[in-house]
């Protein structure tokens, strides 16, 4: 049986609404939920209040020049690259990332349901 124009786009906007809610409820539960992530630690920092405090790889001194000896600037950049493109998926920025994701998956289907044309009548 072959669906009517109409009625795919009356769907594909169902689709699209139920992706949108389903979307955002989870990103919104995710991000009132998750703790903020911790950065990967290759050492502590004692303060004069007695806290530690992670120290990332990127904050060393030592890890970025021994980065850049070993594969040149391109290879400094790629790794904070990478570094932010771990961090979308982790704690409180995933819920960020998820509600990005499905409201843009939902304008894809809004979009392509108003792209396809009426039924010939």
């Amino acid at each position: 049986m072959r669906l009517s124009n109409d009625q795919l786009k009356r769907r594909l906007n169902a689709a699209g609404l139920a992706i949108l809610a389903l979307g955002l409820a989870a990103a919104l539960l995710i991000f009132l939920v998750a703790d903020e992530a911790l950065p990967d630690a290759v050492g502590y920092v004692v303060a004069a209040d007695g806290k530690s405090y992670p120290v990332a790889p990127n904050q060393s001194k030592r890890y970025m020049r021994d980065l850049e000896r070993f594969g040149g600037k391109s290879s400094v950049i790629f790794d904070e690259i990478d570094r932010w493109f771990a961090s979308l998926w982790r704690g409180k920025s995933l819920g960020v990332t998820l509600g990005w994701l499905s409201a843009i998956a939902a304008l894809a289907l809004f979009l392509f349901a108003r792209w396809l044309p009426p039924d010939r009548k």
